[in-house]
């Protein structure tokens, strides 16, 4: 990296290098039965250089060839965005723990165990459910310098499991599924395992809701797989800064519900998500997003924060390799105040969406979402009746979240970008078979 590095400065007024290594062990199963086990490596280093007030950029995989990667770093300068930035120089970072050596040693013997577990206990359930479960573990190592002085160092370790189960019966598919990871390994695949129990207990009976407006809980899962992706995109930087961002021009207004708090934070210990500094050795830290209702800051890397006139918010990522652009770390909702059972109870007739298909088809920028009900619940009289079939749901993220029922006590990890309770709204579009 330091010859790379002292070759860049050579030909350009600055220059950084970044190095990111990892190493990956999936174990898959497919249909019931274990299908492969791997071990990938991968080393890929970078360098953005800014030549003649313009950015250079070039990756390779090849690390012997420094000489090629600078001359293609030139060579794309000419054609670059001019810089706004400066690179950083050497800065305290905040002490994130994302590294557990225990994941490292943990025998392929063992994580196969885990997966045919899982298996097991789903399909002591319902035993002609088709699975496919999949338990990994990553090591990556990130390596930052640059002409200014700026270095950052880290190692993190992943652990992964998850399970996802199909039912057949005639013309009725029914799909479930959990997951969980974390920087510690996760041994006790039970919890996984339960949260798939019941949602085929919750589904065994079947229930038809009518095409109208009806009230609706949004699960954690539901929540990720609806509300969350124009979130993510309306506070990106640099989608604010293009002007297509809807709520890019409200800054410090109420567009939200006041009962809803939203940031992000890559400081949490042991998530997936979390570092000490981002892809451009800016320091971690926790960004409030909507506070009390109120849009309260967007999300930067050095350029996009620069043509903003503000700071980076330490959310410049790569992508493994990339140029930086703006990208949430974790996106973290607080809970309220009222349980699952209260929002169910309080509804007289109303859905429960645990999964759409296809949410993300519709105008993300604009907030709209539209998808086929992959798993959800149709609610009677305070109570859960049954999954829904042939449904489907359209709305508006900033008109649903503009007025919240409840938002729920229960916070839970979605993957490893998002942490949320349960959203109660009360009206939904609804269109059934």
């Amino acid at each position: 990296m330091e010859n790379i590095l002292t070759q860049a400065k050579r030909v350009a007024e600055e220059a950084e290098v970044f190095t990111v290594s990892s190493e990956e062990t999936p174990v898959q199963f497919e249909a019931n039965r274990l299908k492969h086990i791997q071990s990938k490596q991968s080393t890929s280093v970078a360098l953005r250089i800014i030549r003649q007030g313009k950015i250079g950029y070039a990756t390779t995989t090849e690390l012997g060839d420094t000489q090629n990667l600078v001359n293609n770093a030139v060579e794309t300068a000419q054609f670059g965005m001019t810089a706004r930035f400066e690179l950083p120089s050497l800065t305290a970072y905040p002490k994130v723990d994302i590294f557990d050596p225990d994941v490292e040693s943990i025998p392929v013997e063992e994580m196969v165990k885990l997966g045919e577990e899982l298996i097991t206990t789903v399909r002591g359930h319902t035993s002609d459910i088709v699975c496919e479960a999949g338990v990994t573990k990553s090591l990556i190592s990130v390596h930052i310098i640059n002409s200014r002085g700026g270095q950052a160092n880290y190692k993190e370790s992943i652990f992964s499991l998850g399970i996802e189960g199909h039912l057949i019966r005639d013309t009725d598919m029914l799909f479930v599924g959990e997951s969980q990871s974390s920087c510690h390994p996760l041994l006790e695949p039970k919890a996984v395992a339960e949260v798939v129990l019941q949602q085929l207990e919750l589904a065994k009976n079947r229930a038809s809701i009518p095409t109208k407006s009806v009230p609706v809980i949004f699960t954690p899962m539901g929540v990720a797989c609806a509300l969350i992706p124009p979130l993510m995109t309306a506070f990106n930087g640099k989608i604010v800064l293009e002007g297509a961002s809807p709520i890019g021009s409200k800054l410090g207004q109420p567009v939200f519900d006041e009962k809803l708090w939203l940031w992000d934070d890559s400081t949490l210990a042991y998530r997936p998500e979390s570092r000490p500094c981002d892809d451009e050795g800016i320091p971690s830290q926790r960004t409030p997003l909507i506070e009390k209702g109120t849009v309260a800051n967007f999300l930067y890397d050095l350029q996009t924060a620069a043509l903003a006139h503000t700071r980076s918010t330490g959310n410049g990522s790569r992508n493994r390799g990339g140029l930086p652009a703006p990208a949430p770390s974790a996106f973290i909702i607080a809970p309220g105040n009222t349980t699952f059972d209260e929002m169910v109870n309080d509804i007289k007739e109303g859905l429960v969406v645990e999964y759409l298909m296809g949410a993300t088809q519709g105008n993300i920028l604009g907030g709209d979402f539209s998808g086929n009900v992959l798993l959800g619940y149709k609610v009677e009289s305070g109570k859960i009746v049954g999954r829904v079939k042939d449904t489907m749901v359209s709305g508006n993220v900033y008109q649903l979240l503009k007025q919240i029922t409840a938002i729920g006590s229960d916070v839970k990890w979605v993957g490893s970008f998002l942490n949320t309770p349960s959203i109660y709204c009360p009206s939904l579009s609804v269109a059934s078979k």
